[in-house]
Parts: structure tokens; sequence; C-alpha cells
């Protein structure tokens, strides 16, 4: 059954990030070639027309190429996205974003947000001054998610499907429907500015760190990945703890091979990094599957979560 906006929430918060969906080029045949973040949120909402009833609400939060994404960015954008949740008469939040760390903002707030309403991350592939720009019907299509009954927790909406933000991956360079979530599948897809589920809203997270809230700036922990490859050592990780570093690093993310496998001199290095203290965890650099974890495994592994994933959840462990 479809899912139809609840009559007593009226206001959507659309806040803005920069990102491709705010790019320009000089050329409307440019898809490339563009410089992310030069178009405001209250514009990029310009030409599209609120649902029936609701009001749509534009705030700048940052103005950015999403590469370029900041912790101090995710803070402010956690803080705004509790803000505007609270108000009773909001029946959810959009944010529209850049594809390069889409996937990491979305897990970042999945992972300290505990929402009963939604959270919609939206972007593009090509600019906003594209012959044929994707980011409007992209936004109108998280506006309709974020209105629709019963949606909760941190979705991510693109090319006319809604993943979840614990498991949305940015799986293509170039074409419009540039993400995926692997094994666990989309949570639905909106057709017509109707949305259709096909498993449950994601839950939203526990709160792990309520610095996150409460302070106006945070000492986020050092964490660093480390790829694991053919021909690997231990350097990298010998230089990232050598004494003097101006910010010591206290955790170590290693993407693995396979099912969390290490070239055994990296595993080395990372054995002696983990009995002086840094905390380490192994993530899969597989697309799919997670790992299965051994009885004798020395050094703990993330499951389901890519490298990326795995260096927030390990700096939220940190911190908290």
């Amino acid at each position: 059954m479809p899912d139809f906006p609840s009559p007593e929430l009226r206001r959507v918060v659309v806040l803005g990030t920069g990102g491709t969906i705010a790019g320009k080029a000089a050329s409307s045949g440019d898809n490339i070639g563009y410089t992310a973040g030069q178009v405001g949120v209250a514009d990029l909402l310009g030409g599209i027309e609120a649902p029936q009833g609701a009001t749509l609400v534009a705030e700048q939060v940052a103005q950015l190429d999403s590469k370029d994404m900041s912790l101090e960015t995710w803070q402010k954008l956690a803080q705004r996205c509790a803000h505007w949740l609270a108000e009773p008469d909001v029946a959810g939040v959009v944010i529209t974003h850049g594809t390069d760390t889409l996937e990491e903002t979305a897990f970042f707030l999945h992972s300290v947000l505990a929402c009963a309403k939604p959270v919609v991350l939206t972007c593009a592939m090509r600019p906003a001054s594209a012959l044929s720009p994707d980011g409007p019907q992209n936004v109108r299509d998280a506006i309709g998610v974020a209105l629709a009954a019963g949606a909760k927790g941190v979705t991510v909406v693109c090319a006319g499907a809604i993943y979840s933000g614990a498991d949305v991956q940015k799986v293509h360079t170039y074409r419009l429907d540039a993400f995926a979530s692997g094994d666990a599948g989309v949570v639905g897809y909106v057709e017509e500015g109707e949305v259709r589920r096909v498993r449950a809203w994601p839950e939203g997270g526990a709160l792990p760190a309520s610095k996150i809230f409460e302070a106006a700036a945070v000492q986020w922990p050092r964490v660093e990945i480390v790829m694991s490859h053919a021909g690997a050592s231990g350097a990298v990780v010998e230089a990232l703890l050598q004494p003097g570093n101006a910010e010591p690093v206290r955790g170590l993310v290693l993407a693995a091979t396979g099912n969390g496998t290490l070239h055994h001199a990296l595993e080395a290095a990372a054995l002696k990094a983990q009995e002086a203290g840094v905390a380490v965890v192994r993530a899969t650099r597989c697309m799919n599957g997670r790992i299965l974890p051994k009885a004798d495994d020395r050094l703990r592994d993330a499951g389901t979560l890519t490298p990326v994933k795995a260096r927030i959840a390990l700096m939220l462990e940190l911190l908290g």
C-alpha cells in the first residue's frame, strides 16, 4: 500500500549543504566540469511546488563540495536536524547534499539521531546548470518521502529509489542512479509522488554522543583508514603512530580484503598498534557481504560496515 501524507504535519524543512545539486558550469552541456555549491538552497526550491497543504522552509547550513565535508559541518547538521524535528508541525527534514560523501553523512546522522520523523538526504549527479538536471526531481521525491505517513529514520532518495542511511553506498561515478544498498536492498520507491515501501523504515540511532548536540565544538578523535592490498606493509601504520604527531591517532580502520583478511605485514603492525592502546577495527573492501568472524580473530571486525562507515562508528565510540 502507498504511504500518503499525514494531514497534521505541514512543514518540511530543507537544509542545504551545497554539492553537485547546487553546482554550476560554464556550459549547460558540461556535466563534470562544474563548481559545486554555487546555488543557495532557497533558489533550488524556487521551481519546486510544495505538495498541497504543505509549506517548505529553506535553511543554508553549509555551502561546499561534499568531498570537503567536515566533522564540524556534521555536528551543525545534526544540531539543526534535532532542532527542527522537535517542532510539532514539522513533518520531516530534507537535506540537499553532494554525492561524494553522502553515504558518510547519512550514516553519521543515522547513528546520532533517534528520530521518529524522517530525515531525507538527496542529491544530484548533474549540476543545476545542466541541460537536464536531475536535482529538482530528486528534491521533489525527497519531500514526498518526508511527508509520507509513518516515515521515520534517516534515508537517502536518488533516482526514484529510497535507501536506508545505514547501508547506502555510492557505486557509480556518473550514472544518475549512482547508489545501492548491497544485500539490504532498497527501502522503497517514489512513483509519481507516492511512496511505495518494500521493507520497514530504518530505526534511528540511540544518541551515543550527547556532546554532539550540547557542545559548541567537539574534540573529534582522530581515526584513520589504511588499506590492505597486494604488497602492503606496516609502514603507513608505523608512520601514523610516530611520536610527536600534532594530533595522535586514537583509532585505525583497516580496509581488509575478502572476509576481513590482511596482508601479514600490515596485520603485524596493526597488532602492535592495538597493544599500544590504539583502537583497531577491520572492515571489508568488498561492496557486498559482511565479515564473518572466526574464533581466533585477534582484531575485531566491523560486520556489515564499509571502511568509511566503520571509521564513523569508531569515532563515535571513542567520543562517547
